[in-house]
C-alpha cells in the first residue's frame, strides 16, 4: 500500500523573521523584494535602486568640486556647480519614486550629500570669496550656515516616520529646504555679478545676510512646497509657456535669472504663512465642530 506524498516545506531565506522585506521609503537598502523571491544570496542591488543613488552621488561631486574652483578664484563655475547639484538633488527623489527604488539607504545619503553640498560647500566658498576680509566674524557666519543647514537636514531626519506633521499634511514645508536655502544665499553674488557693485560683496552684508538664511532654514515657519502647487486648469498653459521662457532666460541670462527666481520665493514667503494660517484655522473650526457633534451625540 503506497503512502501519500508528504507535502514539501517551504523553504525561508536565513533571518526571514528577523528582517521582514518592506516597500516604499521605510525599507532598508538591502531588502529587495524580488531578489528574495528569487532566492538571491548575494544581496546585490538592482540597476533600478543604484540609479537614484548614483544621481545623488553625482550632485555630492558637484557640489564639492564648487569647492575646488572657489579655491582657484572661479566664483561664476563655483557657484553655478552648486547650482547644478540643487537641480540634481531635485531629479533623484523623483526618480526614486518613479522607480519605485525609495530606501532608508537612499534618504540618509541623500541628506548627507546636502548637508555637504548645500551647507557646507556654500559656506566655504562665500568665506573665500567675500567673508574673509572679515576673518572672525566673517567665519562665524559660514560656520552658522552650515551648521544651521546640518540641523535642518537633522530634524528633517528625525521626522521621518512621525505622523503628526502639520505643516507636511497641509503641503507645506517647515523652514527653508536646503537647496533653496544655498540659492539664497548666493543672491549676493548673482547680483555683485552682474552690477559690479562692491556694495554686495561687502563681507558685514554678506554676513547678515547669511545670518538671515540661517535662520530660516531652522525655523518652524510653513514654507511653499513647489510638489503641492496645483494650478487651476485654465493657465495651466500659460504656466508651461512662462517655464519654457524662464528657462531659455536662465540660459541667457543665467545670474538675473537666478535673482529674481530668488526675490519671488522670498515675496512669497508671506503668503504662504497666510495660505497656511487659514488652513489652521480651518481645521480647528472643523476639529471644535467635530468635537461638540460628539458630546452632543453621548449627551
Amino acid at each position: 500500500m503506497s503512502r501519500p506524498p508528504r507535502k514539501r516545506a517551504t523553504r525561508k531565506l536565513p533571518g526571514a523573521r528577523f528582517l521582514p522585506a518592506r516597500l516604499g521609503p521605510k525599507a532598508a537598502e538591502d531588502e529587495d523584494v524580488e531578489g528574495a523571491v528569487r532566492g538571491n544570496a548575494g544581496g546585490g542591488l538592482t540597476l533600478r535602486a543604484m540609479l537614484p543613488n548614483a544621481i545623488t552621488a553625482a550632485a555630492l561631486c558637484s557640489g564639492l568640486t564648487g569647492i575646488r574652483f572657489a579655491i582657484d578664484g572661479q566664483w561664476s563655475l563655483a557657484i553655478g556647480l552648486v547650482v547644478l547639484a540643487g537641480v540634481l538633488d531635485g531629479i533623484d527623489g523623483r526618480i526614486a519614486r518613479l522607480l519605485n527604488a525609495q530606501s532608508r539607504f537612499g534618504a540618509e545619503l541623500d541628506s548627507l550629500a546636502d548637508s555637504l553640498s548645500f551647507g557646507v560647500a556654500p559656506a566655504l566658498i562665500l568665506f573665500l570669496w567675500s567673508l574673509n576680509e572679515w576673518p572672525r566674524f566673517g567665519w562665524f557666519a559660514a560656520l552658522a550656515f552650515a551648521i544651521s543647514c546640518a540641523l535642518r537636514l537633522a530634524r528633517f531626519n528625525a521626522r521621518i516616520d512621525v505622523d503628526d506633521q502639520p505643516h507636511k499634511s497641509a503641503g507645506f514645508l517647515t523652514g527653508v529646504p536646503a537647496p533653496v536655502g544655498a540659492g539664497l544665499a548666493f543672491t549676493p553674488f548673482y547680483l555683485w555679478n552682474e552690477t559690479g557693485l562692491e556694495f554686495f560683496r561687502h563681507p558685514v552684508v554678506m554676513a547678515l545676510w547669511l545670518a538671515i538664511i540661517a535662520v530660516l532654514m531652522i525655523s518652524n515657519m510653513a514654507t511653499l512646497s513647489w510638489a503641492s502647487l496645483r494650478p487651476r486648469r485654465s493657465i495651466r498653459l500659460p504656466l508651461i509657456a512662462f517655464a519654457a521662457l524662464a528657462f531659455a532666460a536662465l540660459l541667457l541670462e543665467p545670474w538675473w535669472t537666478l535673482s529674481a527666481i530668488c526675490i519671488v520665493y522670498l515675496a512669497l514667503m508671506p503668503y504662504g504663512l497666510v495660505k497656511y494660517g487659514r488652513i489652521k484655522r480651518r481645521r480647528a473650526q472643523e476639529q471644535a465642530a467635530a468635537a461638540a457633534s460628539a458630546s452632543g451625540a453621548t449627551g
